[in-house]
């Protein structure tokens, strides 16, 4: 052979050797044993590996977002965690030179290990979130009828990553099988652990890098301290009922505090209330939100239920009337979603909000559910004291709780358009359907229209008679 032909062999390497790197890669993200036969790492494939995959999540995260976009360099110490865990999960799956003997075994040193992850995890990120970059930024998981897949969605890739990490970690031959199975289980936690993590992303859709939103609520000293004070001051505030006036006492509550649509609502229907309803110095907020953590009490089970006990004590629970709004993502199980990250937080459900009534004493009811599927509301909460009007059926989602909205369509329809011009539930919930029917027409909304439930009590109509009364004689004074 010439030198020329050495030369040209010498110069083909490069090509041939990012192939088969390849080509392992792909055989590891498809969860089949790649072969270690020719793969050796050292520092400079192993960097690469690592840069390239960075590289492409880089781009990808960039091409989730629609408009301008900006680097929030605070992810960097996630994925460097992520990166020395992988590091040390090789290095312990390794086995002692010992068991080399076998060289049918063909297993790997740790750097090869460690490389081919991330050249496997490079190819998955392309690949799997790629093909998402088409549904997000066409707005498909934003839509109420595809609601339900937006986990999905999301999670699916993480799975299918965690699968192929441990297939690869298992089918390496390495170590014994218990070693590699606690190397297993380390990076899987590390690998599902970081997708939660805030920041996990160097792409945000924010002007300045510091304008990135951590929507988690900050569990501080302080903030655990003053969240008592909060709620016992605000509790106290509660006015007492007025002798021979048919008051208005209101909660509103909003216990997700991942989307600001619905704090925006809480505040919205709860200004409605003190204003129009004249039920100032009787209206009571409970928000999660990281925005009003050290301003009102949070919206937990709990923390309602100390304000219906509260309540019964100042009013007048034959002549007043109890209003109470909430608003959140709904299941079809029933229960009015909750999030406040890092807290946990229980669910509300209509059982357990009937049963606080019914135990707090108070007679006559008024409540209102902004939520998908808040309709299966309607039976476990009706009777003849009670109103209950919902955002959507048992059956359907309602429309306008995603990042991007201003207020629920239930929410602007209801308390932002009709009770400003009418004192009665009834008859702004008959308007507000209609309104709502057009818009989600005209938004596209795709699973059918959510269909606003209303169930009115004989003697609660009675009571709201009498306020629509009183309220209206006030104001033409």
């Amino acid at each position: 052979m010439t030198e020329a032909d050495h030369a040209g062999r010498r110069s083909g390497q490069p090509l041939r050797t990012l192939a088969r790197w390849c080509r392992q890669g792909l055989r590891a993200a498809v969860l089949m044993r790649p072969d270690w036969r020719g793969l050796r790492s050292g520092p400079g494939p192993l960097l690469l590996a690592v840069v390239v995959c960075e590289i492409v999540e880089a781009v990808i995260s960039r091409a989730f977002i629609v408009g301008d976009a900006s680097v929030d360099w605070r992810a960097l110490p996630t994925q460097l965690a992520v990166a020395a865990v992988l590091a040390w999960a090789c290095w312990f799956a390794v086995p002692p030179p010992p068991e080399y003997r076998d060289a049918r075994r063909h297993p790997p040193d740790a750097p090869t290990l460690f490389t081919l992850f991330y050249v496997q995890g490079a190819l998955l990120v392309a690949v799997l979130d790629g093909a998402l970059v088409p549904a997000i930024r066409s707005g498909f998981l934003d839509q109420p009828a595809h609601r339900g897949l937006a986990w999905w969605f999301w999670m699916a890739p993480v799975f299918w990553s965690v699968a192929a990490m441990i297939r690869l970690m298992l089918g390496s031959r390495a170590a014994g099988l218990g070693r590699r199975w606690l190397a297993c289980v380390v990076v899987a936690a590390s690998s599902v652990g970081a997708a939660w993590l805030l920041p996990n992303q160097f792409w945000y859709a924010s002007s300045p890098p510091t304008a990135f939103q951590d929507k988690r609520l900050r569990l501080t000293q302080e903030t655990m301290e003053l969240q008592p004070r909060l709620l016992a001051s605000a509790l106290d505030a509660i006015a007492p009922q007025r002798p021979g006036v048919v008051d208005l006492y209101a909660i509103t509550f909003a216990p997700y505090a991942s989307e600001d649509v619905f704090m925006r609502e809480s505040a919205l229907v709860a200004d409605v209330m003190a204003n129009r309803f004249d039920a100032q110095g009787r209206t009571l907020q409970l928000v999660n939100n990281r925005a009003t953590e050290t301003q009102l009490p949070w919206a937990t089970p709990l923390n309602l239920q100390r304000a219906i006990e509260r309540v019964a004590q100042r009013m007048d629970k034959q002549e007043d009337i109890l209003f109470i709004h909430l608003t959140s993502h709904g299941g079809a199980d029933g229960e009015l979603a909750a999030a406040a990250r890092p807290m946990t937080v229980a669910s509300v459900t209509p059982q357990a909000l009937r049963q606080w009534l019914d135990d707090a004493g108070i007679r006559n009811r008024v409540i209102s559910i902004s939520a998908c599927f808040s309709g299966s509301w309607i039976a476990p909460l009706a009777g003849d004291d009670t109103l209950v009007m919902t955002a959507a059926d048992a059956d359907h989602t309602s429309y306008g709780c995603g990042s991007k909205s201003t207020l629920t369509f239930f929410g602007q329809a209801m308390y932002d358009e009709q009770l400003r011009h009418t004192w009665s539930f009834e008859e702004a919930h008959a308007a507000s359907r209609k309104l709502i029917d057009q818009r989600e027409r005209a938004a596209g909304k795709d699973d059918g229209y959510s269909n606003p439930q209303i169930s009115v009590g004989p003697r609660i109509r009675e009571r709201l008679k009498a306020l629509e009364a009183r309220l209206a004689a006030s104001a033409a004074r």
